[in-house]
Order: structure tokens, then sequence, then C-alpha cells
């Protein structure tokens, strides 16, 4: 079974360099990392830091935090002490609060140089992370392209995002600063996935943060991040991700964790797997269906379930599950790797399922 923190042997990884955000590794041969971002007031420490623990339970292994203003300096040297996980401050437009999170402890700053103002500030921003030694994630996005490229119409989106950071990367080499993490966010899937595979191309040595910007809510942001982040780890691009939706950040993290057991390349938690019901059906297997998957959410083995709504085919067409249900009427089989246990009467099925978790697993 795969485990949490394996990577998946038969994706060839695009090798990068190594970036190491507080106690975590991105890039290099580390495991793709799940980061989120956290929904409060910078200024509430405890509820911000509530909130990251909530996550750090759930998987998150690098936190995002707003630092808006200057007021939020405080609370984020508060939040950075007591953190379980480590902390990236997030920037906007001011290059002095970067300059001060650096110097409170932010384990990376994330900033978008198009909109910090000058490169000399920058450049302040670039020698203060080096005298910290951390890492910037130089995020772009088509609201803070390089202004040299935004306006060419020759330059399809992609395109200025892939020229903003090169522009950007250079700059910073320039300096002597190799610490970078890059992103260059859409709200496209197609634009997403041309630009990542460029800048995979163009700036091979750097380690990318990849993601679907402004997806949307649960539903629609689910599936649009997970067509784009899906087929650039597929191809082996990307090496820390953050699913963002308009939802608890919970969600974002769930979902990221769905989507690397999916693709087999880390899993920390159960994959439940189900028929969609057929004429043979017997059961609410729906229900039934969806009783395992809420209660599989307090298992923490990479094992897969099965609920399936056919006796004679349940536990052959789910036989690479390591347990599962099979039903039929009135009475269903527990089953692990595709042979049979025993016979359960219906109303018992997921209690004696979950039984044998516990005593297996």
């Amino acid at each position: 079974m795969e485990r949490m923190g394996s990577n998946r042997l038969d994706v060839a990884r695009h090798k990068t360099r190594q970036v190491q955000v507080g106690t975590v590794v991105v890039g290099g041969s580390a495991p793709v990392s799940v980061q989120s971002m956290c929904t409060t007031r910078t200024t509430d420490v405890a509820g911000t830091l509530a909130q990251i623990c909530e996550l750090e339970q759930a998987g998150c292994e690098i936190i995002r935090v707003a630092v808006p203003d200057e007021a939020a300096l405080d609370g984020f040297s508060a939040i950075c002490d007591a953190s379980p996980i480590p902390v990236v401050a997030d920037i906007h437009f001011d290059h002095m609060l970067a300059i001060g999170a650096a110097r409170r402890g932010a384990a990376a700053l994330r900033i978008n140089p198009g909109n910090i103002g000058s490169m000399e500030r920058v450049d302040a921003v670039i020698d203060e992370a080096g005298n910290a030694r951390i890492p910037i994630r130089i995020g772009v996005n088509a609201g803070s392209l390089d202004p040299k490229v935004a306006e060419r119409g020759d330059l399809s989106l992609a395109q200025k995002l892939v020229a903003s950071c090169e522009s950007f990367v250079r700059h910073f080499e320039e300096r002597g600063f190799g610490d970078i993490v890059l992103s260059a966010k859409a709200h496209s899937v197609p634009v997403t996935i041309q630009t990542y595979r460029m800048l995979s191309n163009c700036l091979p040595e750097y380690p990318l943060h990849v993601g679907v910007t402004e997806a949307g809510t649960l539903r629609q942001g689910t599936v649009k991040n997970c067509a784009a982040v899906g087929v650039l780890l597929e191809e082996g691009i990307g090496n820390t991700m953050r699913l963002s939706l308009t939802a608890d950040p919970i969600e974002e993290v769930d979902v990221a964790w769905e989507l690397l057991g999916a693709l087999g390349m880390r899993r920390m938690r159960p994959e439940l797997v189900s028929c969609p019901t057929c004429g043979r059906t017997q059961v609410n297997l729906i229900g039934m269906a969806e009783e395992v998957e809420v209660r599989l959410r307090d298992v923490r083995a990479p094992i897969s379930v099965a609920v399936m709504g056919c006796v004679v085919n349940g536990p052959g067409e789910a036989r690479d599950a390591d347990i599962g249900i099979a039903c039929g009427r009135g009475r269903g089989v527990i089953f692990a790797g595709g042979e049979p246990l025993r016979s359960v009467p219906e109303d018992d099925l997921v209690d004696e399922l979950f039984n044998e978790i516990a005593r297996r697993f």
C-alpha cells in the first residue's frame, strides 16, 4: 500500500532544486506537499492558530497567512511561534510588510513582484529573505504580470505568465538569490496546464507550486483543480500545491489528498470504492456508501474499502480492495482481498465492516 509521504515510482518527477520551507522540503525528490491558506484575521491569533491546528490534523503541511497591513505583523509573529506547521507570509503591494514578516519568523514569503512596486523594493525583500535564510515564492497571475509583457498583444496569457516568471527569476538570480518557488496561476484549466508545462521547460530547476486560482466553490473548484493539477502531476510537473476553493480550507486539504491518493502518489486516508448501482441492487446503496464515507474519516490507514451492490459480482469487481461489503437481499458479505469472510444481516453490514477494519488495520 502507498503510505503517506511516498511517491509513485512509475511517474518520472521533474527534478528541481530543493527548497526548505520550515521543516518541509519542496522540490527535488521530496513528495508533493499539501498547502492551504487561513481564512481568519491574522490579528485574531487564537482563531488563526485554531484553524491551523485543524488544517494540520487534516493533513495540511504548509499554511499561508495574509499580512495585509502593519497591524497584522504582531499577530503574524505570534502565529509563527506557535504554529505546528511552517507559516508562509502572503504579501501584496507593500514591500515593508514582507520585510517585517521575514523578521518575525516567516518560513517563506509569497510575493507578486509585479504588484510590489519598483524593483528596488523587490530587491529589499530579496535581501531580507537572504538574511533570514528563507525562500520566496514568486507568485504571478493575470493581475501581477511584469509590466514589460503585460500589454503585449503578440503573447497569449500563458506566454505572458511564463515570460513574467522568467523576467523575475533572472532578476533574483542576478542578486544571487536562488531559494525560489514559482507559481503562475490562472482560473482557466487549459491556461493553467499550458503555463506550467512551459514553466517546467523554461525554468526546470525551480520547484513549482501548482493549482487553479479563483477556481470557484466546492464542486466546480474541485473539478477544475483536479482536472488541471491531475494532468500536471501525472506528467511529473509540480512539487507543492494549493487547490484553492471558495469553501472551508479543510475542503482544500481533503481534495488535495483525495487527488494524490487517486493518482497513487501519496495516501494517508482510506479510498472508498463503490459501484454506481444498477437494477440488481436491492438495498439503499447510496445511503450505505455515504455512511461508510463519513465513518472512514476517522480511519487513519491508507486502505481501500469497497461498498458493492451485488453479492455475485461485488467481491470480484472490487478484488483489489483491501476490505469491503457486497450486498444482496436482506444480507450481505464481508470480504477482504476478494475473498468472502462471512455473511451478515443487511442492518449490521456497516457496523461489521468497521469492526473488521478495526481488527485488521
